[in-house]
């Protein structure tokens, strides 16, 4: 594909905002209503909803760029994808669970990616009514709000949000350690770190895509990183769209956690 214009990304940008607000709009108007849902895969809940939403964001995206690729939680995986320099990656609802519960913590999340890494990013949890936006290279904001994610190395345990099991990995103390509580959205847990309500946020094994291109160019443009625990980058748009255990943090913190996880891993 050849360069896209600025006036084109210009475009794309408020084709995101506009689309991703009003995907929210009708994830919210469905929330706490009597929603068919059912299991897929072996454990992973769905409803009406994220189909309806799903169904928005692609009717309004894929018009809007039919030469970009497409790929969500909600859609037959197309391999086209791959060959595709620009891609869309979504998640209708991200924190299903917690929105059939009636919790308030689950976003729409939208990524555009470019040769891999994330161009432009919306996260938009409506029960809230909080909208992060981010450019690659041009800051990230929280209802049009700069963000920045909190400075420094130390770690309060109380301001850390992941897999117990995993965060106590940090510490020596054999004493109990108390964490932010379980946030229902991976994206929305990310976007903390990037609007320093949390110091760090840990994914656990088996994330997609789709939960996390967005938040982490969110994180990133709030000056935070979000890789591997060994420091590795993340790719998105590969064959394969799963990722292993992840951290996020501001970019000194970042550093110092995964120094500490990079010291312990085997040779």
């Amino acid at each position: 594909m050849a360069d896209v214009s600025r006036e084109t990304l210009s475009r794309d940008a408020e084709l995101l905002k506009d689309t991703v607000r009003e995907a929210g709009a009708l994830a919210l108007a469905l929330f706490r209503t009597d929603l068919k849902k059912w299991i897929k895969g072996s454990s992973s809940p769905v409803s009406e909803a994220d189909i309806a939403v799903n169904d928005l964001l692609e009717a309004r995206l894929r018009s809007a760029t039919p030469h970009y690729g497409w790929l969500s939680e909600e859609s037959a995986d197309d391999a086209d994808r791959l060959a595709k320099r620009r891609v869309w990656i979504v998640d209708p609802i991200d924190g299903t669970r917690g929105y059939l519960a009636g919790r308030e913590d689950w976003c729409v999340s939208v990524a555009l990616v470019e040769d891999n890494t994330p161009l432009f990013a919306a996260v938009f949890a409506p029960a809230s009514d909080e909208f992060f936006f981010a450019v690659r290279g041009q800051g990230a904001t929280r209802n049009e709000m700069e963000l920045l994610a909190t400075p420094g190395t130390a770690l309060d345990f109380t301001r850390v949000a992941g897999p117990k099991p995993l965060v106590e990995r940090l510490t020596t103390d054999s004493g109990d350690i108390t964490l932010h509580p379980r946030i229902a959205s991976l994206a929305l847990r990310l976007c903390r770190v990037a609007d320093g309500s949390l110091d760090a946020a840990f994914a656990g094994g088996n994330s997609h895509d789709w939960d996390l291109a967005a938040a982490h160019l969110i994180v990133q443009e709030a000056n935070g990183r979000m890789t591997a625990l060994s420091g590795e980058g993340i790719l998105y748009n590969c064959r394969e769209v799963t990722h292993g255990v992840l951290v996020a943090a501001g970019r000194d913190r970042h550093a110092s956690i995964v120094a500490h996880f990079r010291d312990r891993l085997p040779v």
